[in-house]
Protein backbone atom coordinates (compact mmCIF):
# COMPACT_ATOMS: atom_id res chain seq x y z
CA UNK A 1 0.00 0.00 0.00
CA UNK A 2 1.01 3.51 -0.89
CA UNK A 3 -0.05 5.78 1.63
CA UNK A 4 -0.17 9.79 1.64
CA UNK A 5 -0.70 11.83 4.75
CA UNK A 6 -1.07 15.62 4.34
CA UNK A 7 0.26 18.13 7.24
CA UNK A 8 2.62 15.72 8.83
CA UNK A 9 5.37 17.49 10.27
CA UNK A 10 3.48 17.44 13.51
CA UNK A 11 0.72 16.97 15.80
CA UNK A 12 -2.33 14.66 14.39
CA UNK A 13 -0.51 14.43 11.09
CA UNK A 14 2.46 13.08 12.50
CA UNK A 15 1.25 10.23 14.63
CA UNK A 16 -0.93 9.11 11.35
CA UNK A 17 1.87 8.90 9.50
CA UNK A 18 3.69 7.07 12.09
CA UNK A 19 1.08 5.01 12.90
CA UNK A 20 0.17 4.16 8.89
CA UNK A 21 4.23 2.64 8.77
CA UNK A 22 2.75 -0.82 9.71
CA UNK A 23 0.12 -0.64 6.67
CA UNK A 24 2.71 0.63 3.88
CA UNK A 25 4.80 2.81 2.33
CA UNK A 26 3.96 6.22 3.62
CA UNK A 27 4.68 9.54 2.17
CA UNK A 28 4.41 13.12 4.12
CA UNK A 29 4.07 16.61 3.13
CA UNK A 30 3.86 19.54 4.74
CA UNK A 31 5.45 23.00 4.77
CA UNK A 32 8.00 22.71 6.77
CA UNK A 33 11.20 20.60 5.27
CA UNK A 34 13.06 20.41 8.26
CA UNK A 35 10.54 18.37 10.42
CA UNK A 36 9.69 16.31 7.38
CA UNK A 37 13.56 15.21 7.03
CA UNK A 38 13.52 14.14 10.64
CA UNK A 39 10.73 11.62 9.99
CA UNK A 40 11.35 8.20 8.48
CA UNK A 41 9.44 7.49 5.86
CA UNK A 42 9.24 6.26 2.47
CA UNK A 43 9.52 9.72 1.05
CA UNK A 44 8.25 13.10 1.71
CA UNK A 45 6.74 16.21 -0.71
CA UNK A 46 7.21 19.92 0.85
CA UNK A 47 3.87 21.76 -0.16
CA UNK A 48 2.22 25.04 0.38
CA UNK A 49 -1.57 24.05 0.25
CA UNK A 50 -2.55 27.24 -0.21
CA UNK A 51 -0.10 27.77 -3.35
CA UNK A 52 -2.16 26.44 -6.17
CA UNK A 53 1.60 25.72 -8.22
CA UNK A 54 2.66 23.71 -4.98
CA UNK A 55 -0.85 21.91 -5.12
CA UNK A 56 -0.56 20.96 -8.89
CA UNK A 57 2.88 19.44 -8.49
CA UNK A 58 1.97 17.38 -5.21
CA UNK A 59 -1.30 16.15 -6.85
CA UNK A 60 1.78 14.91 -9.97
CA UNK A 61 3.37 13.29 -7.15
CA UNK A 62 0.43 11.76 -5.68
CA UNK A 63 -0.32 10.19 -9.79
CA UNK A 64 3.40 9.19 -9.88
CA UNK A 65 3.57 7.76 -6.48
CA UNK A 66 0.36 5.49 -7.36
CA UNK A 67 -1.37 6.39 -3.56
CA UNK A 68 -3.67 3.98 -2.52
CA UNK A 69 -4.90 5.86 0.62
CA UNK A 70 -5.38 9.51 1.08
CA UNK A 71 -5.20 10.82 4.55
CA UNK A 72 -6.30 14.53 4.02
CA UNK A 73 -5.20 15.94 7.68
CA UNK A 74 -3.68 19.45 6.70
CA UNK A 75 -5.82 22.01 8.24
CA UNK A 76 -5.94 25.99 9.20
CA UNK A 77 -8.04 27.55 12.01
CA UNK A 78 -8.61 31.23 12.09
CA UNK A 79 -10.43 32.63 15.31
CA UNK A 80 -12.30 35.84 14.07
CA UNK A 81 -15.49 37.63 14.69
CA UNK A 82 -17.18 37.39 11.38
CA UNK A 83 -17.36 40.88 10.52
CA UNK A 84 -13.47 40.83 11.04
CA UNK A 85 -12.80 38.48 7.88
CA UNK A 86 -10.78 39.70 5.06
CA UNK A 87 -10.74 37.88 1.34
CA UNK A 88 -7.42 37.03 2.19
CA UNK A 89 -8.06 34.75 5.06
CA UNK A 90 -11.52 33.40 3.40
CA UNK A 91 -9.58 32.64 0.08
CA UNK A 92 -6.61 30.85 2.58
CA UNK A 93 -8.94 28.61 5.28
CA UNK A 94 -11.02 27.61 1.62
CA UNK A 95 -7.94 26.90 0.21
CA UNK A 96 -6.03 24.48 2.47
CA UNK A 97 -9.31 23.18 4.18
CA UNK A 98 -10.81 22.47 1.15
CA UNK A 99 -9.81 22.90 -1.65
CA UNK A 100 -6.68 20.94 -1.52
CA UNK A 101 -8.51 18.21 -0.11
CA UNK A 102 -10.67 17.82 -3.16
CA UNK A 103 -8.21 18.48 -5.59
CA UNK A 104 -6.18 15.58 -4.14
CA UNK A 105 -8.80 13.52 -3.89
CA UNK A 106 -9.33 13.54 -7.46
CA UNK A 107 -5.48 13.37 -8.02
CA UNK A 108 -5.55 9.86 -6.53
CA UNK A 109 -8.38 8.41 -7.78
CA UNK A 110 -7.40 7.33 -10.63
CA UNK A 111 -4.98 4.79 -9.67
CA UNK A 112 -7.56 4.04 -6.62
CA UNK A 113 -10.41 3.15 -9.24
CA UNK A 114 -7.67 1.06 -11.50
CA UNK A 115 -7.12 -1.31 -8.65
CA UNK A 116 -10.82 -1.36 -7.87
CA UNK A 117 -9.62 -0.47 -3.87
CA UNK A 118 -8.80 3.04 -2.59
CA UNK A 119 -9.27 4.57 0.40
CA UNK A 120 -10.23 8.59 1.01
CA UNK A 121 -9.95 9.53 4.97
CA UNK A 122 -10.19 13.30 5.41
CA UNK A 123 -9.65 14.75 8.96
CA UNK A 124 -12.70 17.35 9.47
CA UNK A 125 -13.67 18.78 13.13
CA UNK A 126 -16.40 18.78 15.63
CA UNK A 127 -17.27 22.34 14.69
CA UNK A 128 -17.93 21.53 11.47
CA UNK A 129 -20.42 19.45 12.86
CA UNK A 130 -21.63 21.41 15.91
CA UNK A 131 -20.71 24.96 14.62
CA UNK A 132 -17.74 27.20 16.48
CA UNK A 133 -18.79 30.41 17.28
CA UNK A 134 -16.00 33.05 16.20
CA UNK A 135 -14.12 30.13 13.93
CA UNK A 136 -16.91 30.66 11.17
CA UNK A 137 -14.52 29.98 8.03
CA UNK A 138 -13.00 26.96 10.38
CA UNK A 139 -16.84 25.33 10.57
CA UNK A 140 -17.49 25.95 7.46
CA UNK A 141 -14.78 24.89 5.48
CA UNK A 142 -14.57 21.36 7.75
CA UNK A 143 -18.58 21.19 7.34
CA UNK A 144 -17.50 21.37 3.88
CA UNK A 145 -15.41 18.35 3.88
CA UNK A 146 -18.23 16.19 5.41
CA UNK A 147 -20.37 17.10 2.59
CA UNK A 148 -17.47 16.11 -0.08
CA UNK A 149 -17.13 12.72 1.51
CA UNK A 150 -20.85 11.76 1.24
CA UNK A 151 -21.18 12.80 -2.62
CA UNK A 152 -18.17 10.88 -3.40
CA UNK A 153 -18.50 8.03 -1.43
CA UNK A 154 -21.40 7.55 -3.09
CA UNK A 155 -19.70 8.29 -6.64
CA UNK A 156 -16.99 6.23 -6.26
CA UNK A 157 -18.97 3.24 -4.27
CA UNK A 158 -18.59 0.69 -6.70
CA UNK A 159 -14.75 1.11 -7.29
CA UNK A 160 -14.13 -0.49 -4.10
CA UNK A 161 -13.17 3.46 -2.99
CA UNK A 162 -14.02 4.49 0.85
CA UNK A 163 -14.78 7.76 2.08
CA UNK A 164 -14.81 9.00 5.43
CA UNK A 165 -14.86 12.21 7.23
CA UNK A 166 -13.01 11.64 11.12
CA UNK A 167 -14.50 14.93 13.36
CA UNK A 168 -11.95 15.08 16.76
CA UNK A 169 -12.79 17.46 19.20
CA UNK A 170 -9.98 19.02 21.35
CA UNK A 171 -7.02 17.54 20.63
CA UNK A 172 -3.73 17.49 22.65
CA UNK A 173 -1.39 19.37 19.85
CA UNK A 174 0.17 22.10 19.46
CA UNK A 175 -2.84 23.55 17.43
CA UNK A 176 -5.17 23.15 19.83
CA UNK A 177 -3.62 24.49 22.52
CA UNK A 178 -3.12 27.41 20.28
CA UNK A 179 -6.81 27.69 19.57
CA UNK A 180 -7.83 27.20 23.24
CA UNK A 181 -5.38 30.58 23.50
CA UNK A 182 -7.08 32.38 20.53
CA UNK A 183 -10.67 31.81 22.09
CA UNK A 184 -11.79 33.49 25.19
CA UNK A 185 -11.95 30.73 26.87
CA UNK A 186 -9.63 29.41 29.72
CA UNK A 187 -8.00 25.37 29.73
CA UNK A 188 -10.25 24.30 32.43
CA UNK A 189 -13.62 25.77 31.41
CA UNK A 190 -12.87 24.05 27.63
CA UNK A 191 -12.36 20.62 28.96
CA UNK A 192 -15.28 21.32 31.97
CA UNK A 193 -17.84 21.18 28.69
CA UNK A 194 -16.36 17.85 26.93
CA UNK A 195 -18.13 14.92 29.17
CA UNK A 196 -14.74 13.01 29.49
CA UNK A 197 -13.15 15.92 30.45
CA UNK A 198 -10.31 15.62 28.94
CA UNK A 199 -8.20 15.81 25.79
CA UNK A 200 -8.39 13.03 22.22
CA UNK A 201 -4.71 12.08 21.84
CA UNK A 202 -3.33 12.25 18.47
CA UNK A 203 -2.95 8.11 18.68
CA UNK A 204 -6.46 8.09 19.21
CA UNK A 205 -7.35 9.46 15.58
CA UNK A 206 -4.56 7.80 14.39
CA UNK A 207 -5.69 4.34 15.23
CA UNK A 208 -9.16 5.32 13.59
CA UNK A 209 -7.19 6.18 10.43
CA UNK A 210 -5.63 2.82 10.27
CA UNK A 211 -9.22 1.05 10.94
CA UNK A 212 -10.47 2.97 8.09
CA UNK A 213 -7.81 1.74 6.05
CA UNK A 214 -8.01 -1.70 6.43
CA UNK A 215 -10.07 -4.00 4.30
CA UNK A 216 -12.75 -5.00 7.88
CA UNK A 217 -13.76 -1.44 7.37
CA UNK A 218 -14.75 -2.26 3.77
CA UNK A 219 -18.23 -0.89 4.18
CA UNK A 220 -17.73 2.29 6.43
CA UNK A 221 -17.99 4.73 3.62
CA UNK A 222 -19.56 8.32 3.23
CA UNK A 223 -19.56 8.50 7.03
CA UNK A 224 -19.11 11.46 9.61
CA UNK A 225 -17.44 9.99 12.61
CA UNK A 226 -16.90 11.70 15.59
CA UNK A 227 -13.93 11.47 17.90
CA UNK A 228 -14.50 13.94 20.68
CA UNK A 229 -14.65 12.37 24.13
CA UNK A 230 -18.44 12.88 24.15
CA UNK A 231 -18.19 16.52 23.12
CA UNK A 232 -20.57 16.06 20.47
CA UNK A 233 -23.54 14.51 22.43
CA UNK A 234 -24.36 17.01 24.37
CA UNK A 235 -24.53 18.38 28.46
Amino acid sequence: MNILVTGASKGIGREIANVMKSVGNVYITARNEELLKSFDCSGYFVCDLANEVDLVKLGDFIKEKNIDILVNNAGEYIYNPLEKISLEQLNHIVAVNLKAPIYLASCAILNMKKNKFGRIINIGSISGVMGEAYASLYSASKSGLIGFSKATALELAEYGITVNTINPGWVETELGKASIEDSEFTEEEILDCVPQKRYVQPCEVAELVKYLSSDGAKGITGQSINLCAGLSVGI
